[in-house]
């Protein structure tokens, strides 16, 4: 699937509005423009675009966006926050403004409110893409178990960026879930003091990006 080059989509997705107000019970981060960018032109690389896009937790609308600029035809963005998805509708008339999406034809995104672990989708042969909570607030360990185990049951692929030090945690599941790791790779995340125990004016995470195969699906 032809589509733009990486260093073009970054550019694109830079013009991405923030939370104004993130939560953080919920890890409301912004996914960095680059990082997005990377993850969809690999799945673009990989042919993963061609198949309908469910973006997990989709917060902003980053990777849903970002799957639409890179040429996926059909994305849904599921998050359980009504005012993330009312920014990620907004974001998504900024970024696909002159390419109609934002005018009702066939690349539009569907944004949809619900909770990843009860959710609304009947495929089972979706890419999934999904940067879920990294289970850094108290309470929150593990938080993204539950985006894996969605991704398990409706992806044929599924790409998911999660904190550092997660490769055991995220091969071992895939493996016990019928899923294979084909590509992992670290990745740098960005956060700006958003939130009350946030003590520098930026911070820089090392983060970590899997690709999964999950053979039953496919």
């Amino acid at each position: 699937m032809a589509g733009p080059s990486r260093r073009t989509l970054a550019r694109r997705l830079e013009s991405l509005a923030d939370f104004a107000d993130p939560s953080p019970a919920l890890e409301q981060y912004l996914t960095p423009a680059e990082l997005a960018a990377h993850l969809c032109h690999l799945a673009g690389l990989q042919n993963d675009l061609e198949r309908p896009v469910i973006d997990l937790g989709t917060g902003t609308g980053m990777l849903a966006i970002a799957a639409s600029l890179a040429g996926a035809d059909r994305v849904a963005g599921i998050d359980v926050d009504p005012d993330a998805l009312a920014l990620a509708r907004e974001n998504e008339r900024t970024a696909l403004e002159g390419e109609g999406a934002a005018d009702g034809n066939d690349r539009a995104i569907e944004w949809l409110r619900g909770d990843v672990s009860r959710h609304p989708f009947a495929t089972t042969g979706a890419t999934v893409l999904s940067n879920p909570p990294f289970g850094a607030q108290r309470g929150n360990r593990h938080a993204d178990r539950e985006f894996l185990e969605t991704a398990s049951e409706i992806a044929a692929v599924s790409y998911t960026i999660h904190n550092e030090g997660s490769q055991e945690f995220v091969e071992s599941y895939a493996a016990d879930a019928g899923g294979e790791v084909t590509h992992a790779f670290r990745a740098e995340f960005p956060i700006s003091n958003q939130f009350e125990f946030h003590t520098e004016a930026e911070a820089t995470l090392e983060a970590e990006v899997f690709r999964i195969e999950w053979s039953s699906r496919a």
